[in-house]
């Protein structure tokens, strides 16, 4: 599923005139509630200022994963930068509405192109990071990429996918068993309001024949701020392959740290390195280069 040509992108101009006008539609945030955007309501977490009084750093969760399910890493990442933190599940996760099945294909150009831009607007972003794991650091990538947004000033990425890997889908593919026979149906019940939606929704996805065509490196030539890539060394759905085509293909910095003894999720398997490197990049980013250190704009 390759797109053909250029990423399709929305344009610096486009871009301003809708920031322009995005100021009416903020809504105000508590420090947790729901965010209505299009046909769903989604569930989120306000840590730390309010975009109006410092940078932020958005939370993209995986494939599987839920605004409560990265734990107290946002608390953690919030009191470390001084930045506000803002996390959310997708629709089809957590508290979020259900999202209609099966997905699309394209579900994760869907959610950069069409969904955060509109969220991005309702919390009054200003200026701050994208911070994606798996799923989320691809949507990351193809927003950075596709869409002209000078409010973003760096992108985090933990263990993303640009491409199919054989590997991945073969562990996917062991994730279903688990999720059918071995009890992970019942674990991941904890974290969201409608589990089979969630993991079928991502699960049936991935396993489509027609998935294995998936690919979005192109955006990577696109994006035009530092990126950060995290891996764990022993990443059970991607390999460093990932990693190499990001250096071929971005222009831009790209900083990355290998996680040794870490799977697929090292901000919860090595949250300390994990929560350093990110730190440093956020603080560089943000605070060093802009010397703007408590500013929003």
């Amino acid at each position: 599923m390759r797109n053909r040509g250029k990423p399709r992108l929305r344009g610096g101009e486009g871009r301003a005139r809708h920031a322009a006008t995005a100021i009416d539609n903020m809504t105000a945030l508590s420090p947790s509630g729901t965010l209505r955007i299009g046909a769903a309501d989604l569930e989120y977490r306000m840590i730390g200022p309010a975009p109006a009084d410092a940078p932020t750093i958005v939370m993209l969760h995986e494939g599987l994963g839920s605004a409560a399910l990265w734990g107290d890493f946002p608390d953690r990442l919030q009191q470390a930068t001084g930045a506000g933190v803002f996390v959310y599940s997708r629709a089809g996760y957590g508290a979020s509405s259900p999202a209609a099945l099966p997905r699309p294909l394209d579900y994760m150009s869907i959610e950069a192109l069409e969904i955060l831009p509109d969220l991005l607007d309702k919390i009054g972003f200003r200026r701050g990071l994208l911070l994606g794991h798996s799923d989320g650091a691809s949507i990351a990538a193809i927003y950075a990429g596709g869409v002209a947004d000078h409010r973003v000033r760096g992108v985090v990425m933990i263990a993303p996918h640009f491409i199919v890997e054989d590997m991945g889908v073969a562990a996917i593919a062991d994730t279903r068993k688990a999720y059918e026979t071995a009890g992970l149906r019942a674990k991941l019940a904890r974290w969201h309001g409608d589990v089979d939606n969630t993991f079928y929704g991502w699960n049936d996805a991935w396993l489509d024949p027609k998935f294995r065509n998936w690919d979005i490196s192109e955006y990577l030539a696109y994006i035009r701020v530092p990126v950060a890539i995290l891996q764990g060394a022993d990443d059970q759905y991607g390999t460093i392959r990932q990693i190499e085509i990001a250096r071929q293909e971005c222009y831009c910095p790209v900083d990355v740290t290998i996680i040794p003894r870490s799977g697929h999720s090292p901000h919860r398997e090595a949250p300390e390195t994990a929560l350093n490197s990110i730190t440093e990049f956020a603080e560089r980013i943000l605070y060093f280069h802009e010397g703007s250190a408590g500013r929003a704009a």
